[in-house]
């Protein structure tokens, strides 16, 4: 297979880099960030992406986020992260689309190759494959669904809290209409209202949500 790998720590990558080659996969690009790894992902359109979550600029969730990104431009793109634990926020915005190929594995998964490789023949072939730890803290978060949302997600409900249109809110931050409106549907989904009431009503339910928090 055609592999894109990305972690900041050179060690790790090439580490991945060399179990990989060994098992006869190509490692067509190596990089060390979140904007490298969207641009080497969209040119290659690899078999499989792997990708550590914490890498620069931002030093936190980089990596998911840019994998959040590639799958917004290449919906199909397997998706396999890497992580030394369970890193919640924008896990659930990668994963809610259940188009399979994703992954998310911690980091000490790949101490056991055979356990690794077969988690990268799985999630290339459009397969889903969950660390334990990760699905247990998910599910866990789940009690309280407003935890749930995105940090961007956060950022719009907070706008809608302050009275802010769904045009308003675009222009505040510089997105298009149609993706604050993707991002309003998500948080109505995530809160459980209910799609039988009023765009209206379910933007009061779900504001009177966010300030209860």
């Amino acid at each position: 297979m055609r592999i894109v790998v990305a972690d900041d720590s050179t060690l790790l990558r090439e580490g991945v880099q060399l179990i990989l080659g060994d098992a006869g996969h190509q490692v067509v690009a190596g990089v060390g960030d979140g904007t490298t790894l969207v641009e080497a992902a969209l040119r290659e359109r690899p078999d499989l992406i792997i990708t550590d979550v914490r890498m620069p600029p931002s030093g936190t969730d980089e990596g998911l986020r840019a994998a959040v990104r590639i799958r917004q431009e290449w919906p199909d793109a397997p998706i396999l992260v890497l992580s030394q634990y369970v890193v919640e926020a924008y896990a659930d915005e990668l994963l809610a689309a259940g188009t399979g190929g994703i992954g998310y594995l911690l980091k000490d998964r790949v101490g056991d190759i055979d356990e690794f490789l077969a988690a990268v023949d799985s999630v290339a072939s459009g397969g889903t494959v969950l660390d334990p730890q990760v699905v247990a803290q998910l599910m866990t978060r789940r009690r309280d669904p407003l935890a749930s949302l995105t940090p961007r997600e956060r950022e719009v409900l907070s706008r809608m809290a302050q009275g802010m249109s769904n045009a308003a809110i675009a222009a505040r931050l510089v997105v298009t209409s149609g993706a604050v409106e993707k991002h309003t549907q998500r948080i109505f989904a995530k809160l459980q209202l209910s799609p039988d009431d009023t765009a209206g009503h379910r933007r009061v339910l779900a504001v009177l949500a966010f300030l209860r928090d």
